[in-house]
């Protein structure tokens, strides 16, 4: 018995040791294979794909989000087509960006700070541009080509905001979009899944959601902005300019509704956490990555200011610095010239009576500007990409919102303790001056943008890499249907249970119409027995 015993812890230990000699080879492998290519954990694809991307109202920054992934794709060895507005020639031979050449989109004559002061604001802006592209965009020849031959592309891409007028390319065809401005409200019923307004702030707009008026008047921009957008105003222009070119087609926002995926440039670490959709990935700050070496004229200057540190500040890639007006411009010069810090300042133009702690240039590496050490505070307008890299890299902020989702953005940097907001007409020499050195020297701003950080870097799959498995997967998988929520198909009536509720309240006015009826009956009964005994 005994030996029977020994014999079977042997072999039992045998067994083990062979296990755990196998985990550790794999272990090993496992380490060897982390240094190599980031698709290490992707299998290689089943062919090259042909993938054409569309960008045709996308700004810079927009380009931003969705370059890395082309640059992946392509990388894969996949054939990537952009329809851009920008002729840029890349390194890359599996990328081709065939610009249209309109000039409606950028508008380099485009000044934010008068556009806001106008009763709908940014609204009108785009609507005005996006009509003008419907109107010709598909006369342009390499456009009318690339149209001509989209069947021959295996996906198309399309940048989610402000290019509805590109849907005659997405008919009849496997499409995903990427929601550059990360989770959309709009696009995110389209696909089925609403977002509620007593916890997500809706387009363009910043409420205070703690308390009832504020959520009250969340509730009313989250119907009336998507409507008046939609259905009322800017979506019935672009059909109708639209139609000019393709009078058979369905209605653009029926063809919405047959996308496979949406890539959010969002994720929860960094932004509101809400209920998605397998149709809906989060690949937030695809384009944050580790810094590259600095000019050396540039990393000297910035070492140059020793402990006192460097304020960088920006106002993004749409919002130029000569745009800026005169009053603030001069508010910041002299702000800057009371720190001892030195001051790296985007600015498209040269300006005169700059202090000798200020270097001025047209464009600056950001991402490796605010990776750098002893690079304090980032002043900055709030736009999402410049959220992402400050605390991708651990740098608070200074947030100046103007438009669009800025002021969302400039509220949740003050809700997680990443920084300071400050508001246009409010501004003052004081308040810029107090808002940098409150920011700098209070350490907890410090705390929470590397608290963020950590937290954002924690994932199993780079952002990058999930939305190349994803793209490809939508491509194997022809569209990929089993993504889609079966609310997608749903009219509004049906999706939020108004013929239900309308059948309901039938049936309760019918029951009372009856009650009522039979009451009356009883009683009239009752008043002529009661006569008929009085006699």
């Amino acid at each position: 018995m005994v030996t029977l015993v020994c014999a079977s812890t042997l072999v039992e230990s045998k067994q083990l040791f062979r296990y755990y000699d196998k985990m550790i080879w794999l272990s090993v492998l496992h380490l060897l294979m982390l240094p190599c290519t980031g698709w290490a954990d992707l299998l290689p694809p089943q062919r090259s794909y042909k993938v054409l991307m569309l960008l045709p109202i996308s700004s810079k920054s927009h380009r931003n989000v969705i370059m890395p992934l082309a640059e992946a794709l392509a990388d894969r060895g996949h054939k990537v087509d952009m329809l851009s507005s920008y002729n840029i020639q890349h390194q890359n031979t599996n990328i081709r960006e065939i610009p249209h050449g309109l000039p409606h989109f950028p508008d380099t004559k485009l000044n934010l700070f008068n556009e806001v002061k106008k009763a709908t604001g940014v609204i009108s802006l785009f609507k005005d541009r996006m009509c003008k592209m419907a109107r010709d965009i598909y006369r342009v020849p390499q456009v009318k080509e690339l149209y001509m031959k989209r069947k021959e592309y295996d996906l198309i891409v399309l940048d989610h905001l402000f290019n509805e007028f590109s849907y005659p390319f997405v008919h009849e065809m496997p499409f995903i979009t990427i929601a550059t401005n990360g989770m959309d409200p709009r696009q995110s019923a389209v696909l089925g899944n609403l977002q509620s307004p007593a916890y997500m702030p809706s387009f363009l707009y910043d409420p205070n959601l703690e308390h009832v008026f504020g959520r009250l008047a969340n509730a009313v921009a989250s119907i009336v902005v998507p409507f008046y957008w939609r259905y009322w105003d800017a979506i019935p222009a672009i059909q109708k300019e639209v139609n000019e070119h393709f009078p058979d087609l369905p209605p653009l926002l029926e063809i919405e509704r047959n996308q496979s995926l949406v890539l959010l440039n969002s994720h929860f670490s960094i932004g509101l956490t809400v209920p998605v959709l397998p149709s809906q990935v989060e690949v937030g700050g695809m384009h944050c990555r580790p810094p590259k070496p600095l000019p050396e004229d540039l990393d000297s200057w910035i070492e140059g200011a020793g402990s006192a540190g460097v304020i960088y500040f920006s106002l993004g890639s749409v919002t130029k610095g000569n745009t800026l007006p005169v009053k603030y411009r001069n508010m910041f010069i002299e702000a800057f010239s009371k720190l001892n810090q030195r001051i790296l300042w985007k600015f498209e133009t040269g300006i005169e009576g700059i202090p000798e702690n200020v270097m001025i240039n047209h464009w600056f590496p950001q991402q490796d500007i605010l990776a750098h050490p002893n690079v304090k505070g980032f002043i900055s307008h709030g736009g999402l990409l410049s959220l992402q890299e400050a605390l991708f890299h651990g740098t608070p902020m200074v947030v100046l919102p103007l438009f669009g989702d800025q002021p969302t953005n400039a509220a949740r940097v003050v809700a997680n303790g990443w920084g300071r907001s400050l508001d246009y007409k409010d501004l003052s020499v004081d308040l810029i001056i107090s808002s940098i050195l409150e920011v700098m020297n209070n350490t907890k701003y410090k705390k929470n943008v590397a608290k963020t950080s950590r937290l954002y870097k924690d994932q199993l799959t780079s952002p990058v890499e999930r939305a190349v498995f994803w793209t490809e997967y939508v491509i194997r998988h022809r569209g990929a249907s089993k993504l889609r929520s079966p609310a997608a198909s749903l009219s509004w009536v049906q999706l939020l249970l108004l013929d239900v509720l309308a059948l309901f309240l039938l049936i309760v006015i019918l029951s009372l119409l009856i009650l009522l009826w039979l009451s009356n009956k009883v009683l009239g009964v009752s008043k002529k027995y009661l006569k008929k005994k009085s006699e």
